[in-house]
């Protein structure tokens, strides 16, 4: 046994290692196409960016001779690290701290960082080299000037409708992961509520029938064959979110049955539903559930039969039952109604209505029409 548990231990110990080794790997060769990516960008931009300036100071397109080979690395080097400052602006700008800030003052002050930013590494990239190397002599005034506001024009343009919309692309990416985990949670949770609903009605079902086995076994086979039907109808039921209020009937209609059968003249049951909502939509089996918690907490007799009644009110399905509280105290986890009441959170933000008064306990379904869940 201890070596079957050490075998198992070593198996996902080594899925995990190898997970994690896989994921460093992907992580890294993403980080090293982002940074070939930035020195193709700052590449072509330094040549962009050299006969712009040398057609600007000399009126004509020239190759780089004397100085100019000195200045184009220097160019280089400073675009490739005005790109990866470009990344940590826009990393600032998108934490929680920074959006805390009023929309047009977030605006000016994000402008305000990428001048300030660009200004300091021209400075110190671009022209404190050349200064030592050049000397004061080499720098004109207005060549400075030049220099100082194309860098500038550059880095916004660059920062802007560049950067920018990267980050924009990655955080909707990000949000619609979000979503699909979100919704891929919700789906599993669904199907746990779902699951819940057939161990508990067929838990049920069988003490009926146990009981109906000593009393008339006729009656217990047709009891045994309509619980099939039934049981079947649920399973077929189960695997959908919801189901037409017409469904859902025909399968309350088979549980009353058996209800009946059991208990006789002791429950009553009441129904008005129009035709015209048959259509719209529920979770399948709350209905059914609802009548089990009524039968569960209530006791029943033929001189005091327990009433339920069930009619539509307002886009509502209304299960009302008089309370008749059973002489053994049965404690109730509310389970039903708490599994009821989770899957409509997750389906609309319509909510089930649950009303309690010395004589009657009411609960009230909201009816779906098809759209209201798939939009939620």
């Amino acid at each position: 046994m201890n070596k079957r548990r050490k075998a198992l231990f070593f198996y996902f110990y080594g899925k995990e290692k190898q997970a994690i080794e896989e994921k460093a790997k992907k992580d890294t060769r993403s980080g090293i196409f982002f940074i070939l990516k930035k020195i193709g960008i700052a590449a072509i931009t330094t040549i962009l960016l050299y006969g712009l300036v040398v057609y600007l100071n000399l009126g004509a397109l020239q190759l780089p001779q004397g100085k100019a080979l000195l200045e184009i690395p220097l160019v280089f080097f400073y675009l490739f690290l005005l790109f990866l400052m470009h990344e940590r602006i826009s990393k600032l700008v998108a934490t929680k701290e920074f959006r805390k800030i009023s929309s047009p003052k977030r605006e000016i002050i994000e402008v305000i960082i990428v001048i300030a930013a660009t200004f300091i590494l021209t400075l110190l990239i671009n022209f404190l080299p050349l200064y030592f190397i050049l000397g004061a002599d080499a720098f004109v005034p207005l060549r400075v000037r030049t220099a100082f506001t194309i860098s500038i024009v550059v880095s916004l343009f660059f920062y802007y409708l560049v950067e920018r919309e990267r980050m924009k692309k990655e955080l909707q990416q990000e949000m619609l992961n979000s979503t699909r985990l979100q919704k891929e949670n919700f789906e599993a949770q669904l199907q746990s509520l779902r699951s819940q609903v057939n161990p508990h009605f067929l838990f049920n079902s069988l003490n009926v029938l146990g009981s109906l086995i000593h009393q008339d076994k006729k009656r217990a086979l047709q009891f045994k064959d309509r619980l099939a039907d039934l049981y079947r109808a649920l399973l077929d039921h189960g695997e959908h979110q919801l189901i037409t209020l017409k469904q859902e009937l025909e399968v309350a209609h088979a549980y009353i049955y058996l209800l009946k059968t059991r208990f006789g003249s002791a429950v009553i049951f009441e129904e008005n539903i129009p035709e015209y909502c048959l259509e719209m939509q529920i979770p399948p089996g709350s209905l059914q559930m609802l009548l089990e918690n009524a039968i569960k907490h209530n006791g029943s007799t033929r001189r005091k039969p327990l009433t339920i009644k069930i009619y539509y009110q307002e886009e509502l399905l209304v299960v009302k039952n008089n309370l008749q509280p059973r002489l053994e105290k049965i404690a109730s986890t509310r389970t039903g109604l708490k599994n009821i009441t989770s899957r409509y959170s997750y389906l609309t933000e319509k909510e089930v209505e649950v009303e309690k008064t010395e004589k009657e306990f009411v609960v009230k379904l909201p009816l779906l029409v098809p759209h209201e869940s798939s939009n939620y």
